[in-house]
C-alpha cells in the first residue's frame, strides 16, 4: 500500500493532485463563513426593517431578535460553524435568508451562465492571444510587434467594468449593434433542461435559441476575454522567442525543414508549458472578472447572485455562490496540473 501511495505515475500523481481539492474548498468555505460574520450588519436587520412603518424602535428590536432566533443567529459563532461544516459534509448548503429558495437549486440557475460566460471568454482570449503572441514574436523588433504589444499593454491595462462601459456606449448605444443587457430576450420563450442553452437548444431541437444567446454572450465575454488576451499575449511572445533561439529549433531549419513545420512541430509544442500554466491561473482570474462583468450587463450568473447575496447579508447564497467558484477553481487548476504532467513526463520523476 505505501509503495503504491509512493507510485509516480500519473494516475497516482493525479489523484494525490485531487486529493488536495476538499482540503482547499474547507478552508475557502470557513473563511468565507467567519469574513461575512465579521461584515457590519446583519440579515436580521434588514429582514426585520422591511414592511415595519409605524413601529417603534423596541419592536424592530423584538422582530430582529426574533429573526435570529428563528434563523439560529443567535448561537455562538463555534455552534453555527459546526452546524454549517455538518451540513456541507451532507451537501446541504442551506437555504436562501430571502425567498427561501435552495441555494443549491439557486446556483443551478446560475452556474450554467457564468460556466458559459467563461468558456467564452477564454476561448476568445486563448484564440487573440496566442495568434497575436505568435505574430509579434515571428516579427521581433518591427512594427506589427511593437503594435501588438501595445494594444496588448493597453487591453490588459484597461480595468473589465471601464472595458465593459466602453463596450455598451460603443456597440449598445452609438452602433446598436448588439444587446447589453440580460442573457437572452424577455420575449423569447425558454424552458431550461440544463441551463446550458446552448445545449438546451440541441436538446429541445431549437436552433432559434443559439442566435439570441450569442448575441447576448459577445459584449460579456469580449469584455472578459480582452484583457486576458493581452496577458497571453505577452507570455506567449516571450515563451516563443525563447524557444526560437534553442539549438533543435537552428538545427532543424539546417535540416532545410519548412518554418511553418518547425513552428506547429517544434516551437510551439515546446512553448507549451509556460502557456497552460498562465491559463491555468487566468481561469481564477476570469471567474473572478465575471463577478465584475455580471454586474455591469445583468448577465444572470454566479457573480451577479454573490453581489446582490453579499448587499443583503444573505449568508447561506454567499457560502454556497464562493463555494461554486472556487471549486470550479480548484478544479480546472487541477486540470491544468495534471496536463503538465501529460505533456512534460520529466515532472513525474519529481
Amino acid at each position: 500500500m505505501i509503495t503504491l501511495l509512493r507510485s509516480r505515475t500519473l494516475p497516482m500523481l493525479a489523484l494525490r493532485r485531487l486529493a488536495t481539492v476538499p482540503l482547499v474548498l474547507l478552508a475557502l468555505a470557513s473563511l468565507v463563513f467567519v469574513a461575512m460574520r465579521q461584515l457590519p450588519g446583519s440579515p436580521s436587520s434588514s429582514l426585520a426593517v422591511g414592511g415595519t412603518q409605524g413601529l417603534t424602535a423596541e419592536e424592530i428590536s423584538a422582530n430582529e431578535a426574533r429573526i435570529n432566533e428563528a434563523l439560529g443567529l443567535d448561537r455562538p459563532i463555534w455552534e453555527q460553524y459546526l452546524t454549517y461544516l455538518g451540513d456541507l459534509a451532507r451537501l446541504d448548503l442551506g437555504s436562501s435568508f430571502y425567498g427561501g429558495n435552495s441555494v443549491l437549486s439557486l446556483l443551478a440557475g446560475a452556474l450554467p451562465a457564468t460556466i458559459e460566460l467563461t468558456i467564452a471568454a477564454m476561448a476568445i482570449a486563448v484564440v487573440l492571444g496566442v495568434v497575436s503572441g505568435v505574430i509579434a514574436a515571428l516579427r521581433k523588433d518591427t512594427w506589427i510587434d511593437t503594435a501588438t504589444r501595445s494594444v496588448a499593454t493597453v487591453s490588459f491595462s484597461l480595468p473589465w467594468f471601464a472595458l465593459g462601459v466602453l463596450s455598451i456606449v460603443i456597440f449598445g448605444v452609438w452602433l446598436r449593434w448588439l444587446p447589453v443587457l440580460g442573457r437572452l430576450p424577455s420575449q423569447l420563450d425558454y424552458r431550461p433542461t440544463t441551463n446550458f442553452v446552448l445545449l438546451d437548444a440541441v436538446l429541445q431541437d431549437r436552433p432559434e435559441l443559439i442566435w439570441p444567446w450569442l448575441q447576448y454572450l459577445i459584449l460579456p465575454a469580449t469584455t472578459l476575454a480582452l484583457a486576458m488576451a493581452g496577458f497571453i499575449t505577452r507570455i506567449v511572445r516571450a515563451s516563443v522567442l525563447e524557444v526560437l533561439s534553442d539549438d533543435f529549433v537552428r538545427t532543424a531549419r539546417m535540416k532545410g525543414l519548412r518554418e511553418g513545420r518547425i513552428l506547429r512541430k517544434h516551437v510551439l509544442r515546446n512553448s507549451g508549458l509556460p502557456i497552460v500554466t498562465v491559463l491555468g491561473l487566468q481561469f481564477g482570474s476570469l471567474l473572478g472578472g465575471s463577478v465584475i462583468t455580471e454586474q455591469v450587463f445583468s448577465y444572470p450568473g454566479v457573480g451577479n447572485l454573490l453581489v446582490s447575496s453579499v448587499l443583503q447579508r444573505d449568508y447561506p447564497v454567499v457560502q454556497g455562490a464562493a463555494l461554486a467558484i472556487a471549486l470550479l477553481f480548484v478544479l480546472v487548476n487541477a486540470a491544468v496540473d495534471i496536463f503538465y504532467l501529460v505533456l512534460d513526463p520529466r515532472l513525474r520523476k519529481g
